[in-house]
């Protein structure tokens, strides 16, 4: 089982080439990948994210990257001729409008002026900056991996152990149930008995009465239902990635407490119910968490 929360980072410092990944996941329905880093990186967004889909199935993923090329190499310039003959233009004209001015304009001034000159930005990253980059994510995802498997444990422990709650509560509620048509059948029966003053009543109609209240009020399924649910959910549990498993069946969960808490006509069945649906609603945030 994993979290859907999780941190991880990668870091390749090799051959002049510094370059890092960092992975922050949280939750969300789906898988959601956002990925922000150097423009060289911009062509090789899908090979990032093809790395990461084959570890992660849900929740949202932000990768971020840094690189620093220390790599001695030739850095290309880009000479903008209409920008340096706009510039020399420029200089005429106001040569010609200022006649007395020593005219000083150099090739080295020219090559100062703005845009004239400028280094060539690098369009896509070369073999060894993709090979660090793949060390540094594989590195990444796996920190990141180990992460959510042990918040998975730890999610895992603190389910089971509401669901043992969730067990002995519906365990309470079996016991309870079949007294609460006998304790009616008395309530009703002192009720006429006092309503005649004592007199006689007739027995069979009591019963009908006792008989239909037993039918209304009977949650025999929803208990069996219930213990059903609560193997499944352990079950599950022992594999990987449950979340939306988790969060189908914990619905069902709550149809059956509902149910009970809506037929019950007694006050004990009726506590126990309320405190199996805290429990209930507890388990269903952490099945939140789980990818």
């Amino acid at each position: 089982m994993f979290s859907m929360t999780g941190f991880g980072k990668g870091e390749y410092r090799e051959g002049g080439i510094e370059l890092s990944v960092e992975i922050k996941t949280v939750n969300n329905r789906y898988l959601d990948i956002a990925v922000r880093g150097p423009r060289m990186f911009t062509f090789y967004e899908e090979r990032i994210r093809a790395a990461v889909r084959e570890k992660l199935s849900r929740g949202h993923a932000e990768i971020f990257i840094s690189c620093l090329d220390k790599r001695e190499a030739a850095k290309p310039l880009y000479v903008d001729a209409a920008a340096a003959q706009g510039w020399y233009a420029a200089a005429a004209r106001i040569k010609a409008l200022f006649p007395s001015l020593t005219d000083d304009l150099t090739l080295t001034a020219l090559m100062k002026c703005a845009d004239v000159v400028r280094q060539e930005e690098q369009q896509g990253a070369d073999e060894a900056l993709l090979c660090a980059l793949d060390a540094a994510l594989a590195q990444a995802l796996d920190r990141l991996g180990g992460m959510r498997a042990a918040e998975g444990a730890r999610l895992a422990e603190d389910m089971l152990s509401r669901m043992d709650t969730i067990e002995k509560l519906a365990l309470s509620i079996r016991e309870r149930a079949p007294l609460v048509a006998q304790s009616y059948r008395e309530k009703l029966e002192e009720r006429v008995r006092e309503a005649l003053s004592g007199g006689g009543f007739d027995e069979a109609r009591l019963l009908t009465e006792v008989a239909v209240f037993a039918d209304k009020c009977n949650i025999d399924e929803e208990l069996t239902r219930l213990f059903s649910h609560i193997a499944q959910f352990r079950s599950i549990c022992k594999e990987e990635r449950v979340g939306r498993k988790l969060d189908f069946l914990i619905q069902e969960f709550n149809r059956e407490a509902n149910t009970i808490c809506s037929k019950s006509n007694d006050l004990a069945v009726t506590n126990a119910g309320l405190a199996l649906k805290n429990e209930i609603e507890k388990v269903r945030e952490q099945v939140q968490n789980i990818e």
